[in-house]
């Protein structure tokens, strides 16, 4: 199993997930985060009594989601497509091993508790 981390411009959280929901995976989680990469933020400049240039983090959304191994192309394919302006700041995503996965109220464990 594979735990799938993206982060990647709000305003296309829509276009992800129904991606994602069309390659068949339905369990996903996503939240609004703040953060920077190459790109340092974005300059803030403030004007009163001065000039001051600041930089600021950047919004962007955090999808995780749990697939099994097998669908490591088709999810990673799904995301970068619905993701990908060719701008900086398109975003991330993570892969990383899953040795366990436990659905709590059956007791299940592996790939069938996904």
């Amino acid at each position: 199993m594979l735990k799938i981390e993206a982060i990647f411009r709000p305003e296309r959280v829509n276009t992800v997930v129904a991606a994602l929901l069309e390659v068949g995976v339905t369990g996903l989680h996503y939240q609004n985060v703040t953060g920077q990469g190459q790109q340092q933020g974005v300059e803030v400049v403030t004007a009163r009594g001065g000039q001051s240039t600041t930089r600021s983090a950047v919004p962007k959304t955090l999808l995780v989601t749990v697939i099994p191994d097998n669908k490591k192309d088709v999810v990673l394919e799904a995301i970068v497509s619905s993701t990908r302006s060719g701008e900086i700041g398109d975003g991330k995503i993570f892969v990383t091993n899953v040795d366990e996965v436990i659905r709590i109220r059956t007791g299940e464990s592996g790939e069938v508790a996904l």
